[in-house]
């Protein structure tokens, strides 16, 4: 287990806010619910005395906390390879392929990215979902960064919150687009299908970017950036604007097939059985070091394949 001892003076500023919101302040990298529990179980004490989390400070008291960081996860860890794109103390960056499941649930308990970077890094057991600050879809395969500790996953929920965090995804959408263009449309839960999405009033604000990289006689292959991060964001609204992703099994209604299509091109997008979203790029503020870095993941195997066809088909 993991100690914590921290040392600070409440700034006069903060007289009469409770404790645990003056310490979400000073300690920013724990999260208040955390630094409430260790209030209730006397780790902190303000000019030597245990207050409780909802007690008003004076400001220019010291606070100590010493605490012990118990386990977040009770996931098993389990031997499964990870493609690691990057790591050193603070961060992860991993290539996801498509299949693996990131975190465990209903149908899917184990041999999940959790359990994968538990057996990595025992360590990440501190953490809240084993470091995992966002995620990507199941059959979305590409890069992911991971929190390595308490300071850098405080760090990277920030800039996802901010929306600092930059993410290109490649995609290959059903029809031919003129040209690219920015959806702006609230994201929510079906309101019947429980399993989707949907565009729909009252939904989240979501906005994602696209531009047109190569069109070929039927499909588009598109490079979208998200501005916001939703469940399913870029399948839903690619589907909204009525060019929806090749193989996507929720969102993207039947198969579609340009006319004269060859057996190779009829072959390669009847056996692409997941959604042809890969993400590429991501670029953020390393929370060690401050700077700015970037990390990619190559277009995978079988995407690459269904390019290659879709080229081939457009030059016949």
């Amino acid at each position: 287990m993991q100690t914590v001892e921290l040392e600070a003076e409440i700034p006069l500023e903060m007289a009469g806010q409770r404790l645990d919101q003056a310490l979400a302040v000073l300690f920013p990298d724990y999260s208040r619910s955390r630094l409430q529990g260790w209030i209730r179980a006397g780790q902190v004490t303000v000019d030597g005395r245990t207050l409780r989390p909802r007690d008003k400070v004076d400001g220019g008291e010291q606070v100590r906390l010493a605490a012990t960081l118990e386990d977040e996860s009770r996931d098993a860890p389990e031997a499964i390879a990870l493609e690691l794109v990057y790591e050193d103390e603070d961060i992860l960056v991993l290539n996801k392929p498509a299949g693996l499941v990131v975190h465990p649930g209903a149908g899917n308990p184990a041999g999940t990215l959790v359990n994968a970077l538990l057996h990595h890094r025992p360590d990440l057991r501190v953490l809240p979902r084993a470091g995992i600050v966002h995620r990507l879809d199941k059959d979305t395969s590409g890069v992911m960064v991971v929190a390595g500790t308490p300071t850098a996953h405080a760090s990277l929920v920030r800039q996802l919150e901010e929306r600092s965090v930059k993410r290109e995804y490649e995609a290959v959408c059903v029809g031919v687009m003129t040209g690219g263009g920015t959806v702006d449309a609230p994201i929510g839960r079906h309101p019947v299908d429980r399993v989707r999405m949907a565009v729909r009033e009252g939904g989240r604000e979501a906005v994602t970017h696209y531009r047109v990289v190569e069109r070929f006689r039927g499909h588009t292959h598109v490079r979208c950036r998200l501005e916001t991060g939703r469940t399913h964001q870029i399948r839903v609204h690619m589907a909204h604007v009525r060019y929806p992703l090749v193989g996507d099994p929720v969102y993207g209604g039947r198969l579609v097939m340009p006319p004269g299509a060859s057996a190779a091109l009829s072959e390669a997008l009847r056996g692409f059985r997941r959604q042809a979203l890969h993400a590429a790029r991501l670029e953020l503020v390393h929370p060690g070091h401050g700077e700015t870095v970037h990390f990619e993941a190559p277009v995978p195997e079988d995407l690459a394949a269904v390019l290659a066809v879709l080229r081939a088909d457009a030059k016949a």
